[in-house]
C-alpha cells in the first residue's frame, strides 16, 4: 500500500458506486422493518444505507461519498477495505475459519505475543474476546478473584460497555435505565478542568484535588475491599478528555498504596489513536496498569475482536486453578488475522508517529483556530486524531448547546460524516487520513459551525 505519510492523496482517490435508487429502497425497507438498533427509540430513526467504503470515505446508494470523521465507532483506525486487511481475512478463510479456543492458532498466538512485546509494562498473556464490552467484563472478573475483594470503583464521565458489570462502570448518563446488574460498582469524579467537578482554575490544581478526591473515596469505601479500579486512560465518548499531566502516574500510586489493580480501558484509544499503542503512556515511561483492556482498533474493526493484556502476577492465579469464563469465538482466527496485519502496518509505515505529528502540527492548531472565529466553541481538546470541540450557548456561563442538527446537516451537505454528541462533535477520523482530507474535513466543520452560531 501507498504510503499518505510519503503521499498525501493515497487516501483521497477511490471510485464511487454508481446510483442505485432500487437498492437504497430495499435496504431501508429491511432496516425498518426488522433491525432493532442500539441506543435508539426505534421510531425515531431513520438510518442512511451504506452502499461501499473505501480510505477515509463511505459510499451512499447516491454515489456520494463521506469522509468519515469518527471512523465509525473510532474502530476504523485503518480506514475502511485496506488491502492488507482484506487479503489477511481471505487468507485465513481458506484455511482455518472456526476453531473451538481451547485449540492453538497460529495468528491468535503471534498476535498475543505481539502485543504483549510491544505494550508498555508487565505483561506476559492475553485473553481475547469478541468486543470492548467484553473485555471489560473479564478484567473486572479476573481481578475479583485475583485479588478475594468485590468492589470496583470507576469514574463519572467514563463508558466502559453496555454489558453487566461494564454498564454499571459506566459513569455517564447511559448506565441510567439499566437493571443494576452489579451492585459492587462505586464512582468518583475524575478530572476535567474545564467543568472542574474540584473548583480549581489550573491542570495543577485539577490534578491534584481529583487525587485527593479518589483518595477518600478509597478510603470511604475501604481498600480491604475494592478489587480494582478502572479508568479510560483517555476519556472517550463521554467528552474526549484527556487527564493532566501526574493524574495517571498518580492513580498507579494510590493503587499501589492501598493494595488495589488498575485496569487501563484502552478500547476506544488503542492502537494509535493519541499517537501512541496505548495512551495510558502518555502518563509517565514508567507507568504500567496491571490489566489493560482493548477492541477497536486491534483490527481497525474489520471483524469484532477484543481483549485483555494480563500481569503475570495474575495469570499465575489461574495456574493450577481454572479460570471460571470463556467465550465461543476468543482469539477467532478471522479476527486475529487482520489484527497481525494490522499491526504490520502500523509498525513499518510509521502510523503512530504521524498521528503524533499531525495532531500536534496540523489538527490541534486548525481547531484552535476555529475555536477564536466562533464564539459557540467554549473548548477544542485532544491528541492525535481525537479530539472534540465542546459547543456552549455563552462562553462565560459554559451552558451546553446541544441543538446540532443544523450543524451535523451542513457537514453531510459537504461530504463530511461527523461524529456528533451531546454539546460536542468528535473528530476522530481514521489513522491514514491524507493531510488533504483532514483539511477539507476541518474546514468543512468550520464553515458548518456558522450555523451553531446563529443560535446564539
Amino acid at each position: 500500500m501507498t504510503d499518505p505519510a510519503t503521499n498525501p492523496d493515497a487516501n483521497t482517490a477511490t471510485t464511487a458506486p454508481a446510483a442505485d435508487p432500487a437498492a437504497e429502497a430495499r435496504v431501508r425497507a429491511d432496516d425498518r422493518a426488522h433491525v432493532f438498533h442500539s441506543w435508539s427509540a426505534q421510531g425515531a430513526i431513520n438510518p442512511m444505507p451504506v452502499a461501499a467504503a473505501e480510505g477515509a470515505r463511505i459510499y451512499d446508494y447516491e454515489g456520494k461519498g463521506y469522509l468519515d470523521f469518527g471512523s465509525q465507532l473510532v474502530s476504523a483506525n485503518l480506514g475502511h477495505n485496506h488491502p492488507e486487511l482484506v487479503a489477511a481475512i481471505r487468507r485465513q478463510a481458506g484455511r482455518v475459519t472456526n476453531l473451538n479456543p481451547a485449540f492453538a492458532s497460529d495468528v491468535r498466538g503471534e498476535l498475543a505475543r505481539r502485543i504483549v512485546e510491544s505494550a508498555q509494562g508487565e505483561f506476559s498473556h492475553v485473553f481475547f474476546t469478541n468486543g470492548g464490552a467484553d473485555a471489560v467484563e473479564h478484567a473486572i472478573r479476573m481481578a475479583r478473584l485475583h485479588t478475594g475483594k468485590n468492589k470496583i470503583l470507576a469514574a463519572y464521565r467514563s463508558y466502559h460497555g453496555a454489558t453487566g458489570s461494564a454498564i454499571m462502570a459506566t459513569g455517564e448518563g447511559r448506565r441510567l435505565g439499566n437493571p443494576t446488574t452489579d451492585g459492587d460498582v462505586y464512582h468518583f469524579w475524575g478530572p476535567f478542568l474545564y467543568r472542574s467537578a474540584f473548583h480549581a482554575d489550573s491542570p495543577e490544581q485539577e490534578c491534584a484535588r481529583a487525587l485527593e478526591h479518589l483518595e477518600q473515596t478509597i478510603l470511604f469505601e475501604g481498600p480491604d475491599q475494592i478489587a480494582a479500579l478502572i479508568l479510560e486512560s483517555m476519556v472517550g465518548s463521554s467528552g474526549v478528555i484527556a487527564p493532566p499531566e501526574g493524574y495517571l502516574k498518580g492513580v498507579r500510586e494510590l493503587c499501589d498504596r492501598y493494595g488495589i489493580l488498575y485496569i487501563a480501558d484502552e478500547v476506544m484509544v488503542g492502537f494509535g489513536r493519541t499517537g501512541r499503542l496505548f495512551a495510558y503512556e502518555h502518563g509517565g515511561e514508567d507507568l504500567a496498569p496491571d490489566l489493560v483492556t482493548f477492541a477497536k482498533g486491534v483490527n481497525s474493526g474489520y471483524v469484532p475482536l477484543g481483549g485483555v493484556l494480563i500481569h503475570p502476577d495474575i495469570v499465575e492465579t489461574f495456574s493450577e486453578r481454572a479460570y471460571p469464563g470463556g467465550l465461543t469465538y476468543s482469539g477467532h482466527p478471522l479476527a486475529c488475522a487482520p489484527g497481525v496485519a494490522a499491526l504490520d502496518v502500523y509498525e513499518r509505515e510509521g502510523v503512530f508517529e504521524r498521528v503524533a505529528r499531525l495532531g500536534e502540527e496540523l489538527i490541534g492548531p486548525r481547531l484552535r483556530e476555529i475555536a477564536e472565529r466562533h464564539p459557540s466553541v467554549g473548548e477544542v481538546r485532544g491528541l492525535g486524531f481525537f479530539w472534540a470541540i465542546e459547543f456552549v450557548r455563552d462562553r462565560a456561563s459554559r451552558e451546553p448547546l446541544t441543538e446540532l442538527g443544523e450543524f451535523a446537516a451542513a457537514c453531510k451537505e459537504a461530504g463530511v460524516w461527523p461524529m456528533v454528541s451531546a454539546n460536542r462533535t468528535h473528530i476522530a477520523p481514521p489513522l491514514m487520513t491524507s493531510e488533504e482530507d483532514l483539511r477539507r474535513g476541518l474546514a468543512a466543520i468550520d464553515a458548518a459551525i456558522d450555523r451553531i452560531d446563529a443560535l446564539l
